[in-house]
This record gives structure tokens, sequence and C-alpha cells, in this order.
């Protein structure tokens, strides 16, 4: 795994108000202004992927870059509005923060933990490689969340969400039509302007010349990283993953996969998530909080039984700890939404291929008997994995209804649940099939009064349905 660096960057107060002018005209002390386009050609064409915006907290947005050789890297940035409590704040000097030297051995990665930012502002930044702005042509902005809590409602917001991203290698794809495709869908999540994108597993496609070395898996992560019409999406929102068999090793590969250190090793360089599993059990599930609303990213992968454990053995897709983890999280939660994110479907009912069902029947139920006992309220699942889209609907005896967002496929090839089209289960008019589709998460309204609107788009951003769910939907009688 790459080291991290976690920085604290602490911009300088200043008198003079920073103009809208481009900020690749400016000079910072410690950097070089480009004298001709011959170093800014140079320099853009060192950038090979990002800058991706990870998480971002109150006072803390991590930014990831990755150069296509071993190069000085910096990060300059300064608030475009300030706001604290309603008022305007002066704006201050451009930050900028140490440099980080990328090596071959480091895959050429820098990723930095920009703190000691002011909540709910919004800054232009750029990167700077060998003291020269690599220039982009698209804007590259991040906000720090709003500090609303005691003062205001939560602010609304949106999520983008979608699973299964195949980028085309002809060299090394199987023989025949292209299975990806259509890679302007980024575009259009882009022209959604959602504050943060969640992706859902399958976010690469590692081929059988991939999966037996790390570097092999290395390979792969940068080819689809470096795909350019995704780069202004990476670049303008927060980006938070989780992994399906795909990104992880072989097709429906397990927690007997010997290279599952290597894989995890290579998903935390790639992905700037804000913390990954917990202290002695590894793993890419994690908890972290977007306004008023908690988001649960669950490893569905590293202690998974495989798929063809015999009836009657122990089969688990979670593992204890991380069940274990997952309940007393959701328990300690006081959020009016806690989305549940898992690369697999999580409630169809239907046992047929990697479902929770048909995988680990047991745990699942351990899962949803554990939610009603300890009578957690707000609980909705998002998956991936199916090439299909839709929501399904359980109804635990004496509970409010559960509902899983199942979204695919991003760029991958498009399936016809043909032995599903009548699910029982589903949702009316939520199934979308034979086409590439994304999904969206819209949170709004008072604090007492919270409705999620969730919806799908296709690749030209048309709406396909939206289906709302009120807070007040996922709650137990009160004094019940």
């Amino acid at each position: 795994m790459l080291r991290r660096f976690p920085f604290l960057f602490v911009l300088l107060a200043g008198c003079a108000v920073l103009q809208p002018t481009n900020p690749a005209a400016e000079s910072v002390p410690g950097t070089a202004t480009p004298s001709d386009s011959a170093a800014v050609s140079s320099t853009a064409e060192a950038l090979q992927a990002g800058p991706m915006l990870g998480y971002a907290t109150h006072r803390e947005v991590a930014v990831w870059t990755q150069t296509t050789r071993p190069a000085s890297v910096q990060i300059r940035y300064a608030p475009i509005e300030t706001v604290t409590n309603g008022t305007m704040r002066p704006a201050v000097s451009p930050g900028l923060t140490p440099v980080v030297e990328t090596t071959a051995e480091g895959d050429h990665i820098a990723e930095f933990h920009i703190a000691e930012l002011e909540p709910g502002t919004r800054y232009r930044y750029d990167v700077l490689i060998d003291g020269v702005v690599a220039e982009r042509p698209y804007p590259t902005q991040f906000r720090t969340q709003p500090l609303w809590q005691w003062r205001t409602d939560p602010p609304d917001f949106t999520a983008a969400i979608g699973s299964c991203a195949y980028v085309n290698d002809p060299a090394y794809d199987r023989p025949g039509t292209p299975y990806g495709g259509d890679y302007r869908i980024f575009e259009t999540i882009r022209a959604q302007r959602p504050d943060l994108m969640l992706w859902l597993g399958d976010n690469t496609y590692l081929r059988e010349v991939d999966w037996w070395s790390e570097q092999g898996i290395r390979t792969r992560y940068r080819h689809t990283r470096r795909l350019p019409v995704m780069q202004p999406l990476l670049a303008a929102t927060n980006n938070y993953a989780t992994w399906d068999d795909h990104d992880y090793g072989p097709n429906d590969s397990d927690r007997s996969f010997v290279l599952k250190g290597a894989a995890l090793d290579v998903f935390e360089d790639y992905w700037a998530n804000l913390t990954y599993g917990l202290p002695g059990v590894p793993g890419v599930f994690t908890h972290f909080e977007w306004a008023d609303v908690e988001f649960f990213l669950l490893d569905d992968r590293y202690y998974r039984t495989p798929n063809r454990t015999p009836r009657g053995q122990e089969r688990e897709m979670l593992g204890d700890a991380q069940l274990e983890w997952l309940l007393e999280a959701l328990t300690a939660s006081d959020a009016p939404f806690k989305i549940v994110a898992l690369g697999g479907q999580v409630l169809n009912p239907i046992a047929l291929y990697e479902t929770y069902a048909n995988i680990a029947p047991e745990e699942r139920e351990r899962l949803i008997a554990g939610i009603v006992e300890r009578r957690i309220e707000g609980v909705v699942f998002l998956s991936g994995d199916r090439h299909h889209t839709e929501v399904i609907r359980i109804q635990p005896e004496g509970f409010y209804p559960l509902y899983d967002f199942t979204s695919s496929p991003l760029t991958a090839g498009a399936a016809t649940p043909s032995r599903e089209m009548d699910n029982p289960a589903r949702v009316p008019n939520t199934l979308v099939y034979g086409q590439r589709n994304f999904g969206t998460l819209t949170f709004q309204g008072p604090r007492t009064d919270r409705t999620l609107i969730m919806r799908t788009y296709d690749t030209d951003g048309k709406l396909l349905w939206e289906f709302t769910v009120d807070a007040s939907d996922l709650q137990l009688p009160r004094g019940g």
C-alpha cells in the first residue's frame, strides 16, 4: 500500500480579495509561472489521471492525483467564497501544500489531505507538477461540508450512484463485440452536479492477465482511472467507493483469493475514502456522514465464503466482525436515513446468481433480524452488480418496509433479468434493463421532515423513473 500524506494545510489570513481570474496565471511563492506554451503542455501531459476528490468533512478534503512519470506535485487552493453563520468573510491568500514526490514504486500517486479549511466554503484548486500548473480544460473546485448543526436545517444534497464501469482494452478483452461503451455517461452524471458519487463496486474490471499479480491489478486500475471523459467528474465531485468481484479479483471471487491483501492495497491507493476497515479487521468497509445522512459502505468479498460452499456449512458474505460492527454502528446512529451500500443485492428474495439470499441466506437473515430486533430506523440499502436496475421492497413483520436500490450498469454490458422479470418484491416501474444507466439520491426538506427521492437516468440524462420515501415512512410507531 502506498504511503498517505496526512498534511495539515492552514490558510494564512490576508487583506487582498482574490479576483476571479485564471488561477494558472497567478504567481505563488515557491512555484514557477509557465513562461511558454511548451512548459504548460509538458506539465499537462505529466498528469495521467485526476485530480480526483475523495472524502470531504467540515474542514478537510482529500485530493488524489497520478502522474505519468516521477514528479514533484503540490496542490494550490484558495476560497471562492467564505460564509460563516450567514456572513461573508474576507477572502484569504492561496494555500499551497508541501511537495509530494511521485515514484514508479508508488504508482506515481500523490494523495493530499488538506485540513484547516473553513466549513461550507467552495475552493478552487490547481495541481502543480514540478512547479507548473497542470492546466485542465474543466473547472477544478471542491467544497467543505457546511456547519449546519445547531444552526439551521440540514442542507439538501444529491448523491450519484452507479456500478459496473467497464473500459475496453481490445488487446486483453474477450473477442467479439466490445463489452464496454457509452463512456459519455460520466459527462451526464457530472451535468447533474451531484455533491458526491458512490461507486458501488465493479468500478473497474480485472482481466485474466491482471489478477494474478499486484502489478497486473495496478495496471488495470491505472487504465480505467485515466479514461479522459471520466476526469471532469472526478475533479468536481467527492468520490467514495466500495468493491465487488471484478475490482477485487477473478469473477465471483471470495476470501480464498490469495492476492486479496494486494487487491486491498491497490484499492486503498486508488480511492481516497475516509477510512478502511477497523483495527485488526481489514477491508474496504467504511462509514461517513454527509449533512444529516450517514453512509455505511460494506465489503462483500474479503470475508466471503466461496459461492459453492455446501449447504449446511457456514456461508458468509460480510463475516462476523463486519456484521457486528455494522449493527452496532447503525444502532448508534440517529440519522433519519442510514444508507447501507453493498456490492451485491441484499434484499432480493429470489435465490439466484450472487444475491445475498442465494450466497449466504442465514447471514442475510441475521442482518435483517438484527435491524428489526434493535429497532433501527431509517435503513435503506444500495447495491450494484446485476447489470440491471430496480428497487426491491420487503416488509418484515411488525416493521417498516426496507428498500434496496440496485443501480447497474454504468458502462458494462446491460442485461435482461429474464428469470426475475416478475419479481413480486420489486417496486413497480423501477426495473431498467437492456440499457446503461445511473442513479441519484436527493435528500431534502426540514430537519424534522426529510425526504429521499431516488431517481434513475439513462446515458443521455433522460429521467427513467423516480421514487420517493419520506423519513417518516422508515420509522416505528412512537411508544410501540
